[in-house]
């Protein structure tokens, strides 16, 4: 080991020693580089898990009634642990309110949240509120969001094609509520189509090529409108596809071109490159959790 390496190990130890507290949880919680932060995050992946898996096995009632207990013991010890979990987010945070305001810390509230409120309704009357706010708790399988680079990379590109997305939805729904309108006049309530918002129900059906088959037009011209629909259905059916298939290209290559190589500034490095493609130099890690 060459002087210049002891060196930056001793001071890299100098500067763990001089954390405070609350520094090292933000290193341990937020951070993902070091042992005991790549630790922590598969405990906790492990705990969301096993915890998820606990209320799908609550809900199986021969289980449930045979252990019922271990079941709602478990899951106050998942609670627990969620609960200090969260708080040790809000203490040692850079901007707690910014964190607590956050998509993450949003589910991590919420999926602690639902078995205090269901401990503190009493009463047989409110028995179905009881088990809506304990299925609430399956909120938690979203906290494992931020460990999916690729989930992060699909919600980005979401968001970039949001305003393309509601001009697509918008246009859907105008020719649902004019297709809807038609064959309310055509059919009529004799065969099926009872109201407008009916009509449109079926349209929307048919539009997305569900076809429950529950309301059938039976005029001859009832059934031209319903194969236009179809048809509508089919020529738009890729149109989202497209708009988020062209956005996850450009966010991609965004991706792709902004690691710069130190060594020979040189881009082009997939995301999960160690060394540089082109010098061999070590790429230094640009990807930070969004939930700090």
């Amino acid at each position: 080991m060459t002087e210049s390496n002891q060196d930056d190990n001793a001071g890299e130890q100098l500067n763990l020693s001089d954390e405070t507290l609350r520094q090292r949880l933000n290193r341990i919680i937020f951070g993902w580089e070091s042992p005991a932060g790549k630790l922590f995050d598969v405990i906790l992946i492990w705990a969301i898990c096993i915890s998820v898996l606990v209320l799908m096995l609550e809900s199986v009632e021969w289980i449930a009634n045979a252990y019922l207990p271990w079941l709602r013991g478990a899951e106050w010890v998942f609670t627990l642990f969620f609960t200090v979990e969260y708080a040790a987010r809000l203490y040692c945070a850079e901007r707690r309110m910014e964190y607590a305001k956050s998509f993450y810390g949003i589910v991590d509230l919420l999926s602690i949240l639902p078995s205090y409120l269901a401990f503190f309704i009493p009463g047989a009357n409110n028995l179905l509120i009881f088990r809506l706010l304990r299925v609430l708790r399956v909120f938690r399988i979203l906290k494992l969001a931020r460990y999916l680079t690729e989930a992060n990379l699909l919600l980005r590109t979401m968001m970039l094609a949001r305003r393309k997305i509601l001009v697509f939805f918008s246009s859907v729904l105008v020719l649902s509520v004019i297709f809807g309108s038609l064959m309310y006049i055509v059919e009529g309530p004799e065969n099926g189509f009872t109201s407008i918002p009916i009509s449109i129900y079926w349209t929307i059906v048919t539009i997305t090529t569900v076809g429950y088959g529950d309301i059938v037009p039976q005029t001859p011209i009832g059934q031209i409108i319903s194969a236009m629909a179809m048809l509508t259905g089919y020529s738009i059916i890729a149109v989202p596809t497209g708009i988020l298939t062209a956005e996850l290209t450009q966010e991609m290559h965004r991706e792709r071109y902004s690691r710069t190589c130190t060594g020979c500034e040189r881009t082009g490095h997939e995301a999960d490159a160690v060394h540089c493609r082109y010098c061999g130099s070590a790429l230094h890690s640009q990807q930070k959790k969004s939930d700090t």
